[in-house]
């Protein structure tokens, strides 16, 4: 029931802890327990809520890592959308790592933790069962997707020229080659194992015909480390997350193999979930976090906002890093470098509350589900979820969509979906994912552990 299939937990957290170090290259994050920040709110107009909607509390505890998922909380905070909804002592608390985040909700907000978040996928499943918490079970209900987009595969300068793109199949057998002519094995790196940035990597390297668990070493590692060891050649793949491409880049460490975007258009990405016990002690509360992270999405994806998002996430109390660094990606420009076009479409760089598919903040089911289905596919957690029927149960227990929809009508919002299941998902390799029927998806997959 180990989350931590490659290494043992405490060498995990040992190696995690060291993503700290990344301050001095990016991120500004140090702590555990968390970092409290926050700035002076944009004051907004409060709502006129109901003696019905006065949430139950006025204070919550939410985690960050500053990187774009976080925006909706950090814009929420800083424009006041909180505050508005009756929220008035909401703490954003920046996390050192994921490891850290995952700790700090075990603990709790009353213990010095945090009561919820943003996070990978499907890490609030797997708290839930205690999978990645040595068998602490933490409940958790998934209540929004925070943004779709803003990741992507980031290759060693090492590489260049050898045609490794989008399509991976044109140099599988460089990749393959490595052991003979360098002694090694091609070295891969995400941020968390069995979450989003891992899923990504593994669905693009076996997608051209690339075992990730046979024909090259992939792994957990911090950001610093990795891009360390891109720069000095012995890390050849990163997949990371915005706003990491532009250093990349700019910094000539690599180039950027695909963007997420390229790999599954409108994916779904981070979400904010909360432990279940605060969520059933406070769902007036919980319906109020809801509507203003909701107005935060919708105010951030005006062209016309942008601008004064970057400001905001990027100053020192959240990310601390050079706006510069942030304008590219907000304005879907990317430079992938190696010879590669560069991308010049806010569609295809962070959306938070509509893309070319639908909402964006609404959880579906259905890609609960096919987080849980490639855990299954790659044989993680076979113990805990050996099965598809097991994973829908899962979704079903974490799932919160009724607390989404219910807080979107009572704060008037439109866009909102009339079904679980966003329907029939498209890879960039024409594979299929219909979750009426995963077990389909999972035999039309040549490379898997299922």
């Amino acid at each position: 029931m180990s989350n931590f299939s490659q290494y043992s937990r405490r060498k995990f957290l040992l190696t995690a802890s060291a993503s700290a170090a990344a301050a001095v290259f990016l991120k500004g994050c140090v702590g555990n327990p968390p970092d409290t920040t926050g700035g002076t709110s944009e004051k907004v107009e409060a709502a006129n809520l109901s003696a019905d909607q006065q949430p139950e509390t006025t204070k919550i505890k939410l985690g960050y890592i500053p990187i774009v998922e976080s925006a909706p909380l950090i814009v929420a905070k800083e424009k006041g959308f909180f505050a508005k909804y009756g929220m008035t002592d909401v703490e954003i608390s920046k996390q050192a790592n994921w490891a850290s985040a995952r700790d700090n909700v075990v603990i709790g907000a009353e213990g010095g933790g945090i009561d919820g978040g943003q996070w990978q996928m499907p890490m609030p499943h797997l708290i839930t069962e205690g999978i990645i918490t040595n068998g602490r079970k933490v409940p958790m209900y998934v209540l929004a997707q925070l943004v779709t987009h803003g990741n992507g595969i980031a290759i060693s300068k090492a590489h260049l020229g050898k045609d490794i793109g989008v399509d991976v199949s044109k140099a599988a057998d460089y990749i393959k080659s490595l052991p003979k002519t360098q002694g090694r094995k091609f070295k891969a790196a995400y941020t968390f194992p069995n979450a989003n940035q891992d899923f990504w990597i593994r669905y693009w390297l076996a997608a051209g015909g690339v075992d990730p668990d046979k024909d090259i070493d992939l792994l957990a590692v911090p950001p610093a480390e990795t891009v360390q060891g891109m720069r000095n050649g012995t890390m050849d793949a990163f997949s990371t997350g915005d706003p990491w491409p532009y250093r990349i880049i700019t910094e000539d460490i690599g180039y950027m193999a695909a963007l997420t975007p390229q790999i599954w258009k409108y994916h779904p990405e981070e979400y904010l979930a909360i432990r279940a016990d605060w969520v059933d002690k406070n769902p007036k509360a919980t319906k109020a976090v809801l509507k203003a992270i909701m107005e935060a999405q919708q105010w951030i994806d005006q062209d016309q906002n942008r601008a004064t998002v970057v400001k905001m996430v990027a100053g020192r109390s959240y990310f601390n890093i050079p706006e510069k660094i942030l304008e590219s990606p907000y304005k879907g420009f990317y430079k992938m470098g190696n010879g590669k076009p560069d991308i010049k479409s806010k569609d295809e760089g962070p959306l938070y509350w509509k893309d070319g598919k639908g909402n964006v903040s609404y959880p579906y089911k259905s890609h609960d589900l096919w987080f849980l289905t490639e855990s299954i596919r790659w044989g993680f957690h076979k113990d805990a979820i050996p099965d598809i029927d097991t994973a829908k149960k899962i979704v079903d227990k974490v799932n919160r969509e009724d607390l989404w929809i219910e807080a979107a009508k009572d704060a008037g919002f439109s866009d909102i979906p009339t079904s679980t299941s966003r329907g029939v998902e498209t890879f960039f390799d024409g594979i299929t994912y219909d979750p009426e029927n995963p077990e389909a998806y999972l035999k039309s997959l040549k490379i898997k552990k299922v």
